[in-house]
């Protein structure tokens, strides 16, 4: 019903009236209950097929649990489009410091070119995929021990298991078998009937790697080390040096066998060369008119992949895949919303100009804009504030109260620069006001006897802006929504797009802007 939330905000006021049918209309609004989404399992399910996904190294010994989280999730499901669609190359915009390229490069042997503008960044990523490199045989070594280990364990426990144990272990896996042989295979029709794809690009995802084979056939006993010979599958299969009996021959070889194994060596050398430089940190500014083949000399069929793409960028992302028949497939996930330019904002007329917002032509018809505020409340986290997070109410009291002097003792309204994280580096509220004042680049000898008594005028009002950014957070997900609805309907106006969708990818206390924009090409287009 139409009228369900008419009565929120008074009608001649248009102030907020009714605070708990606030928070149901906030939530009837947002991604989760629209139901638009497409579930991250069946996306997965329909990209496989009939192949089982594979278990690699843990992210989490080179970064942080959040970085970890998001890394191990979205490289399965960018590896899963890649066999899909039958490419090889990947170009991830926006890399930073390349946690997602450097991962997708060793564990899943993709070819990965990461473009980033800052060129720090990328010398930084670089570095990082070097030290990475060195530890690679630590890790083989660990590997090992850590197997043998588990082994005798194992093979102490043994005499202590009863045949009675032994017999439920034994029928619990028959019936998991048997019920999985009777699941139904879910395709890519399945997820989005209208996409037109067909069984001949999912079936180049049916050749298995050497690794993946030996995986389905390990016994109960060697399923215990899966973890640590997880470790291992970050390589290619010609990067480890396995000892061979064959090395401590003496037997005198022939001058013929001399000269194959010699040319066998070589051709080893140049393959493991090729796959030890499988990913490529580049430096360059990303806009919608970019050209990827100025950039990427060997460009070839590939996706584009955006982990978290900054503002504009993410937009940029989704025109370059849409104009490019080179890119096949596209998984973005955007942040930044507060730093999205948009075309109604300020009312000005620039046609020729390309904004971040909006980009659907629906949304421009109507003229539609956010404003600055709205995109910042955007960028809040709802559910890291449901499960206890609370939001950083002094700071944001400090900022607000600094606005109020900036604005009466200097007369700005608007500024170009940023105070940044001041609140962290300061011991009190006045230390606060001066490291600020010197960031903006203002006479802080104007507020010298001042600036307690604007504390203590506002101190009151700390609850009251509580509860204001309260209502924000609540809001937050309905602005979010409206944001990657824009970036969806885009896609789905382009003629060359087979299926696109909204995925939740991460879990959104660990990753707050969690949800992926992700589309496949046509098949006339491969």
């Amino acid at each position: 019903d139409d009228d369900t939330f008419s009565n929120v905000f008074c009608e001649k006021t248009k102030k907020l009236i009714d605070v708990h049918l606030f928070a149901l209309a906030a939530q009837y609004y947002s991604l989760s209950n629209l139901g638009v989404s497409t579930p991250l399992e069946a996306l997965l399910e329909a990209l496989r097929g009939d192949n089982q996904g594979t278990t690699g190294i843990k992210t989490d010994e080179f970064m942080t649990n959040k970085k970890s989280h998001e890394v191990q999730v979205m490289s399965e499901l960018v590896d899963n489009i890649a066999k899909y669609c039958g490419i090889k190359q990947v170009i991830d915009i926006g890399s930073g410091k390349g946690y997602l390229s450097s991962f997708l490069s060793m564990q899943y042997n993709l070819k990965v070119y990461g473009i980033d503008s800052s060129n720090i960044t990328t010398n930084g990523a670089l570095e990082r995929n070097r030290k990475l490199k060195k530890h690679w045989r630590a890790y083989q070594s660990r590997g090992r021990a850590n197997i043998e280990s588990q082994r005798l364990e194992k093979a102490n426990d043994r005499p202590v298991q009863s045949e009675t144990n032994c017999k439920s272990i034994n029928e619990g896996l028959l019936n998991k078998s048997r019920s999985l042989q009777h699941q139904d295979q879910v395709t890519i029709q399945d997820v989005v009937p209208s996409c037109g794809f067909t069984e001949t690009a999912a079936s180049e995802t049916s050749k298995q790697t050497g690794v993946d084979l030996v995986a389905q056939t390990q016994s109960d006993e060697s399923k215990l080390s899966e973890e640590v010979l997880a470790i291992l599958n970050v390589l290619p299969a010609d990067a480890v040096e396995v000892f061979s009996p064959s090395q401590s021959n003496s037997v005198e070889l022939c001058q013929e066998e001399k000269e194959q194994r010699k040319i066998a060596s070589l051709q080893a050398k140049a393959s493991k060369s090729r796959d030890s430089n499988l990913y490529f940190p580049l430096t360059s500014c990303i806009t919608a008119e970019t050209e990827l083949s100025d950039i990427i000399t060997d460009l070839e069929d590939c996706m584009m992949v955006g982990l978290h793409t900054c503002g504009d960028l993410a937009a940029n992302t989704l025109r370059i895949f849409a104009a490019k028949p080179e890119i096949k497939a596209v998984c973005s996930v955007g942040c930044c919303y507060h730093l999205l330019s948009e075309q109604f904002e300020n009312q000005e007329d620039c046609p020729e100009e390309v904004w971040g917002f909006p980009m659907c032509q629906y949304l421009k018809d109507k003229g539609w804009c956010c404003g600055r505020n709205a995109r910042m409340s955007a960028c809040l986290a709802l559910e890291r504030v449901a499960v206890g997070q609370m939001l950083p109410t002094e700071s944001l009291f400090y900022r607000a109260v600094l606005q109020v002097i900036i604005e009466d003792i200097y007369g700005v309204t608007k500024s170009d620069r940023h105070v940044g994280k001041t609140f962290s580096k300061s011991s009190s509220f006045i230390d606060y006001v001066r490291k600020s004042l010197q960031k903006l680049e203002l006479d802080d000898s104007k507020v010298n006897s001042c600036i307690l008594d604007y504390y203590e005028k506002y101190k009151h009002r700390m609850n009251e802006l509580e509860a204001f950014n309260m209502l924000k957070v609540v809001l937050a997900p309905c602005i979010e929504v409206l944001i990657l609805l824009d970036r969806l309907c885009y896609l789905k106006e382009q003629d060359n797009i087979a299926w696109s969708g909204l995925v939740k990818l991460f879990d959104p206390v660990k990753s707050p802007r969690c949800c992926a924009v992700i589309a496949l090409k046509k098949q006339s287009c491969f």
